[in-house]
């Protein structure tokens, strides 16, 4: 009986999909002949049911003659299966990347819900300050401006002397990304300040305020009664006794330290002396500040203030027709800290002041209209005050640097401050300046008359408007280093950054001597040469940025785009 027949082999089921497989054969040389290299071959293939697999050709060895590092060279054979997995690859990377650093879905990826988000961006308030132009009051400016660079004084049994303000004791930010957006009016030329305007007590009433980098306090004209006031465009602020800080309160002893703390006195007094030596006296008041969301919320918040009752200098024969300073400095005292100390916003800001003569611009309290892109950044160096300052490693003039005496490797300290009508030189780095201005331009003559400015020109043309003349004059660079090494970070002032026509039809520089206000090693940019520029001052990383502007329209940062 004939065996019976084997079975059949088992019938092994194609796969689902196609597969993808990858074979890289590597032959290694004869031990006796290792001059004759390696060589790799690489290629893919699928097992596609209806087509049976290729076997792979033998590999190749290199032929005589051939150049053994030729031979040694890989082949690399790429699929288009194997290329579009590779770009499908990267752009994924590129999607997360994108989704973890500037987009709102990466809190989702984080683990929140969905209703947290929502809610998180309904919380979300933003408030706009515009700066304001001021109305021309016919008055020449004086000869060296307005400059708000802030000096505490304390009233120590009778004895006025100058102290350094201590570090800011800054309260835990409750986390909000909340912006105040406030409008800006004003001039540089002919009033020298901007100003925005603020809501104050209970009915809320506006004060223009002018908005000062360079001071700690915020301060109204105040019926304390007032020994000294300038008339300003609005009623003065009157507290009611209850409203009166008390000496024991924290934002008191940082305003005036704690080695002139006065246990029996009932409140808490100031006296602060500018640069251009106008001083402010008064006491602290405590009372509700109100804001307006763009959304339509509102926000009330308690807000610390100096009701000024004793002004003194330029501050009562100024031309800006405002109530008081908005101090924006880093100390805890300031509007930005006070409110970050609150929650309501981080403790970040930002202006942008228009070039438009009779313009104005905006600035914001908060993050929410800080670009994510396009920014240069500095970093704010610490010091005995609560200015900002940073660091610049050199001043060109077009290309030729402008050096002080021993400056060799050593860097130029820079104060960005708002209240500065103009920008201030250091002493030999504005003689130098001068200097090379007269030498490239011996037509133009000084004009001694002319007491717009310190130094005004006169053309051998008619002048009427800026720009038949500054095609004459070179920007002026301040070079903060590079970033990463390869980026310049560079602060550009362009003729139309520092030049003024007066009445006259001279051309005036607002490029002063820092000597003049004790300042002849510092270099303070003013707002003649911050104007057409957003500049950003974040208190949370410590950082100044900016970037030109034209300063019309605030535009809120909520993402980045995708290609770059």
């Amino acid at each position: 009986m004939p065996p019976p027949p084997p079975p059949p082999p088992p019938q092994v089921a194609p796969p689902d999909h196609p597969q993808l497989h990858g074979v890289v054969i590597i032959t290694l040389p004869p031990p006796d002949q290792p001059s004759k290299g390696k060589t790799i071959t690489a290629y893919t293939y699928t097992d596609d049911p209806g087509t049976p697999p290729t076997p792979p050709p033998p590999p190749r060895r290199p032929r005589s003659g051939m150049d053994p590092a030729a031979a040694r060279r890989p082949r690399r054979v790429v699929s288009p299966r194997r290329a579009a997995a590779m770009v499908l690859v990267l752009g994924a990377f590129a999607l997360a990347a994108y989704y973890c650093f500037y987009s709102d879905v990466a809190v989702q990826f984080l683990g929140v819900e969905e209703e947290e988000v929502e809610k998180e961006r309904n919380e979300t308030r933003s408030f706009l300050l515009p700066l304001y132009p001021k109305t021309r009051q016919g008055r020449a400016l004086r000869e060296f401006g307005d400059i708000k660079l802030a000096a505490k004084k304390i009233d120590d049994g009778g004895v006025r002397k100058g102290v350094n303000k201590l570090e800011a004791k800054r309260a835990t930010s409750a986390g909000t990304n909340s912006t105040v957006l406030l409008p800006i009016k004003g001039n540089v030329f002919p009033d020298g300040q901007y100003y925005t305007s603020i809501f104050v007590g209970n009915p809320p009433r506006p004060y223009f305020l002018d908005v000062d980098t360079g001071s700690d306090l915020t301060w109204i004209q105040c019926d304390a009664p007032c020994t000294n006031c300038a008339k300003g465009p609005h009623p003065l602020y009157k507290p009611a006794k209850e409203k009166i800080v008390p000496p024991r309160d924290l934002l008191c002893q940082e305003l005036q330290g704690d080695q002139n703390y006065c246990a029996t006195c009932k409140q808490c007094d100031y006296e602060i002396e500018y640069a251009d030596r106008s001083s402010s006296m008064g006491v602290l008041a405590k009372d509700d500040m109100h804001m307006i969301a763009t959304n339509g919320g509102r926000e009330k918040l308690d807000f610390v203030f100096g009701c000024a009752y004793d002004q003194q200098g330029q501050l009562l024969t100024s031309p800006a027709k405002t109530d008081g300073i908005l101090g924006l400095s880093s100390a805890a005292i300031s509007l930005p800290s006070q409110l970050a100390s609150q929650g309501i916003i981080s403790n970040v800001f930002g202006h942008c002041i228009t070039k438009e003569p009779n313009g104005g611009g905006y600035m914001f309290l908060g993050d929410d209209y800080v670009p994510r892109w396009g920014m240069t950044w500095a970093p704010i160096r610490g010091g005995p005050d609560n200015l900002y300052h940073t660091e610049a490693q050199k001043v060109n003039y077009g290309d030729q640097q402008l050096r002080m005496h021993g400056q060799a490797g050593s860097s130029i300290q820079v104060i960005f401050d708002s209240g500065s009508s103009y920008t201030y030189l250091p002493d030999e780095i504005y003689k130098k300046l001068v200097t090379a201005i007269k030498y490239d331009y011996p037509s133009f003559v000084q004009d001694t008359s002319d007491t717009t400015l310190p130094l005004c020109w006169k053309a051998d043309f008619d002048v009427r408007y800026l720009e038949d003349v500054k095609q004459f004059f070179k920007p002026l660079n301040l070079h903060f280093g590079n970033r990463w090494f390869v980026i310049p970070r560079t602060f550009t002032i362009l003729p139309d950054d520092y030049l003024i026509i007066s009445d006259k039809g001279n051309v005036c520089l607002g490029l002063l001597n820092g000597a003049e206000i004790d300042h002849a090693s510092t270099l303070i940019v003013g707002d003649v040469s911050l104007r057409g520029k957003l500049v950003v001052y974040d208190n949370e990383r410590r950082q100044i940025g900016w970037a030109d502007s034209e300063c019309t329209k605030p535009q809120p940062q909520k993402g980045f785009p995708f290609f770059l």
